[in-house]
């Protein structure tokens, strides 16, 4: 019998996800919204639509999907687009459904295109159609599927064909938390984590979680490691300060990575503008590891820009380590 395995990281995701809309703080627009739809469709007897979720990662995607679920009174199946690697695990994977359940998919713009292509009419028309065996016998099975909903999330929307893009009925664009939804955040978990969290405390994990609430609640595990070990279990600004910055994480939420790539924009390539590639050979990263993780929010924050010729730090970057920008033509 097979078990499923829960790492630490896992289960801890899994304490402080909110299950219910009513729990879920910040994007009150996208869940106003969700939550118009999902009335509208159960006073209907109806299935809701299928739904598509943007954004970086760590804003609540996954957590949204379950929340979906739940306030459909309906089972959810979790999957991947990389793991869907032929039209018959999708098969499998929608013939297994019941009326009304979802079925999301991380990562959606990855799924190959052949098995891609099985879904529009799944989505559409709630029908399959597989081919069985090869050559002279090969012949064609429609196979009914029950309506369900589809919950893509996807970091990458561009990535996704346009064909896919106008199945969904429902697209949401996540954007980063500010600080003070995000200390909100913290009360919350910080209450079921049993430790005691002061509100300039809180306040001072915000600032620097990057705007992202899985940032935030990581950083609040450490900052209570830290606490356990030398403050009685309280976090106050001054504590969360001290175990921030043994995490190397200064005021403005940048890591070592970020810092390192900075300096090495400024110090090797005069500032930029510099190819992509070229950089991640000179702070030994993958590529697309800095342009997925670690430039959008450089970017946001102003420090970073792209241009058509490449990376380019602005006068932020160049002031956030007291230096003195170049003149630029």
């Amino acid at each position: 019998m097979n078990s499923e395995i829960i790492t630490p990281d896992i289960e801890f995701e899994q304490k402080l996800r909110p299950s219910r809309f009513s729990d879920f703080t910040g994007q009150d627009k996208i869940r106003e919204r969700l939550e118009l739809f999902v009335q509208a469709a159960k006073e209907r007897g109806d299935v809701l639509d299928h739904v598509l979720l943007c954004g970086p990662p760590g804003l609540g995607k996954t957590t949204l999907s379950y929340i979906l679920a739940d306030a459909m009174d309906a089972n959810i199946k979790c999957t991947s687009g990389p793991v869907i690697d032929k039209p018959s695990d999708l098969a499998g994977l929608l013939t297994s459904l019941e009326r009304g359940d979802v079925l999301f998919i991380d990562e959606i713009h990855r799924m190959q295109r052949s098995v891609e292509e099985y879904l529009y009419s799944a989505m559409e028309d709630f029908v399959i159609d597989i081919v069985i065996d090869q050559g002279p016998n090969a012949r064609s099975v429609r196979l009914n599927v029950p309506p369900f909903t589809l919950i893509g999330a996807t970091t990458r929307s561009g990535m996704l064909s346009a064909p896919m893009r106008s199945r969904f009925g429902l697209t949401n664009r996540l954007d980063y938390y500010d600080a003070t939804t995000l200390a909100t955040i913290l009360q919350r978990s910080a209450h079921i984590l049993n430790v005691k969290l002061e509100e300039d405390g809180a306040i001072e994990i915000a600032r620097r979680s990057r705007g992202t609430p899985r940032i935030a609640n990581n950083l609040l595990r450490r900052a209570r490691d830290y606490a356990q070990v030398k403050a009685d279990n309280i976090i106050t600004a001054n504590l969360a300060d001290q175990a921030l910055n043994l995490l190397d994480i200064d005021d403005d939420g940048l890591e070592e990575m970020d810092k390192r790539l900075l300096t090495t924009l400024i110090e090797k390539f005069n500032g930029g503008p510099v190819g992509l590639n070229s950089l991640s050979v000179s702070v030994g990263e993958e590529a697309d590891t800095l342009e997925e993780v670690y430039e959008p929010y450089l970017i946001q924050e102003g420090f970073l820009k792209r241009t058509s010729q490449g990376r380019v730090a602005t006068d932020r970057a160049y002031a956030k380590f007291g230096l003195t920008p170049p003149e630029r033509t």
